[in-house]
């Protein structure tokens, strides 16, 4: 088997639709079994790597309304609901995005995040009420993820965020489909059929996967929470984290031990604002140096260098 090319991406979804060249799979070699569902692992990355105009434009329009202060909203049901939540709970403790920032909902609620909630995709009531507890505004940017694109509690969802001025972003399994008429944006990737049919935790699941973190980890890095490949803006909650802090700033800022330690201390485990302390400011001055330079520490830098 061959490493899949853009030109061999699927388009058309039909997640549920059998593949013929499956039919017998329950009677192949391990190996064989193996291969072909690594095979299809790859046509997702590829899939997820077609979509990357449409990944742009998202990160384009999203980028002034998070600047405003906006949420960033995940919103799906079943594995796509999974995948979204699982994307948007990392960005705290890896970019130090608020929690208050961030709103995450899964048809069924947080019961259905370990097992399915049986009939809770389709309750678009459910979903009103959901997203209009957390009353959506024109700053928030809210993504709604479904693998067959037509998912009932995602489109409603959508649906009510844009009619209160939110910006809408489908991310759909389909070309076509109710999510992407919901949207004011959409994500398409179209994987195509299953190796076992209409399991889309396979590769609808690793493309879904794949767009959302080139997604959200573009827009923290445009943010600001990332300098020089490192997420400065990281939470710091264990000891792992303390030596992986302490690192960055030496290599960001240097000093001794005891120096890189004084600044962590100081800015409450926060590796930017400590290289800021490293490089002669006060707490207090960071801090003023990076609202005006919006949270980038590559500004603020270059800022006291020309001074």
């Amino acid at each position: 088997m061959t490493t899949p090319t853009t030109s061999s991406i699927p388009t058309s979804n039909d997640t549920e639709r059998p593949d013929p060249r499956y039919a017998d799979i329950d009677t192949w070699p391990t190996a064989s079994v193996l291969d072909a569902l690594a095979e299809a692992q790859m046509t997702a990355v590829a899939v997820a790597r077609a979509a990357v105009p449409d990944i742009g434009k998202v990160v384009d329009a999203a980028l002034p309304r998070l600047r405003a202060g906006g949420r960033l909203f995940y919103v799906g049901a079943g594995t796509s609901g999974r995948i979204g939540m699982q994307d948007g709970v990392e960005l705290t403790p890896t970019f130090g995005l608020p929690t208050e920032r961030l709103v995450l909902l899964l048809a069924g609620g947080e019961g259905a995040v370990f097992q399915a909630a049986e009939g809770a995709e389709d309750r678009e009531d459910a979903a009103r009420d959901d997203i209009l507890a957390h009353e959506p505004g024109r700053n928030d940017v809210v993504i709604g993820v479904a693998a067959s694109g037509a998912t009932p509690y995602t489109c409603a969802a959508l649906a009510a965020a844009r009619a209160r001025g939110s910006l809408t972003v489908g991310v759909s399994g389909s070309r076509e489909g109710r999510l992407l008429h919901e949207a004011e944006l959409g994500i398409r990737l179209p994987t195509g059929p299953e190796v076992v049919a209409g399991s889309t935790r396979l590769k609808a699941g690793t493309a879904q996967k794949a767009a959302l973190n080139m997604l959200s980890t573009t827009l923290m890095l445009r943010l600001g929470h990332v300098y020089r490949g490192q997420m400065v803006d990281m939470k710091v909650t264990n000891a792992k984290l303390a030596r992986r802090a302490a690192r960055m700033v030496r290599m960001l800022a240097g000093g001794t031990d005891a120096e890189i330690e004084a600044a962590l201390a100081a800015t409450g485990g926060n590796v930017k604002r400590a290289v800021l302390v490293r490089s002669g400011l006060s707490r207090e001055e960071a801090e003023a140096a990076l609202t005006l330079h919006r949270g980038d520490l590559r500004a603020v830098l270059s800022s006291l260098n020309e001074s």
